[in-house]
């Protein structure tokens, strides 16, 4: 793992790049090389080293929401998701030199998004206070079960990431820089879903989806 490390230390971590603004779902080469390939499990296990640091072993993310849990995210979202970061079209300073052309090649990519895929989710994840579960069904069965499901599993065909097993914390804070439109790669449905939410709106249906069983695919 050298030439990785080696690589990601090539990588001004501090730089202030400016990326134009692209559009959400605009094609990228990268991502649909990526999907394109066959990934493999453990090219993807030894690829995902440089990951752990933040997102723990068993991608298992950090209570505080400081780090999303990737553990069974669908492997075409997690492809999605580093491609949109090094292409500049999802904003996130603190991921780009991890997922910059020098850190990851095309085919690190798939393989990392295949092994994430297939790792257990525990039902140990970060939750709310509970108190306002109510609100919080009925917001999401009204406005996110059409497209993340029932019982938040997603649907990697149109790139809708699973969000069940994922850390309160981290709800939370996306759901925020997606309605204020700073994460940019959001998809306008979801923007326009959210963009009256209050931030006790917010929380109540993160809450709630904390609560949706992990099983399942």
């Amino acid at each position: 793992m050298l030439h990785r490390t080696f690589a990601l230390l090539c990588v001004v971590i501090g730089s202030t790049t400016a990326f134009a603004q692209l559009p959400w779902n605009a094609l990228d080469p990268d991502q649909s090389t990526a999907l394109s390939f066959k990934g493999n499990v453990v090219r993807g296990e030894a690829a995902f080293v440089i990951c752990q640091g933040c997102h723990r072993v068993g991608a298992l993310g950090r209570l505080d929401g400081s780090y999303p849990r990737l553990a069974g995210q669908h492997a075409a979202v997690i492809v999605k998701q580093l491609v949109d970061v090094r292409s500049g079209r999802r904003n996130n300073p603190k991921m780009l030199p991890f997922a910059d052309h020098q850190a990851l090649s095309v085919q690190d990519i798939a393989d990392i998004a295949v092994y994430v895929q297939q790792l257990p989710v525990p039902p140990d994840h970060g939750r709310g206070d509970g108190k306002d579960l109510t609100q919080g069904r009925r917001l999401y069965e009204r406005d996110c079960a059409a497209c993340h499901g029932p019982n938040g599993m997603g649907d990697a065909s149109r790139f809708f990431p699973r969000i069940s097993g994922q850390h309160y914390r981290y709800l939370v804070r996306e759901s925020q820089l997606i309605r204020s439109g700073e994460r940019r790669n959001a998809n306008p449905d979801m923007i326009k879903a959210i963009i009256h939410y209050s931030d006790q709106e917010i929380a109540a249906v993160a809450d709630f989806v904390t609560r949706l069983p992990v099983s399942g695919r």
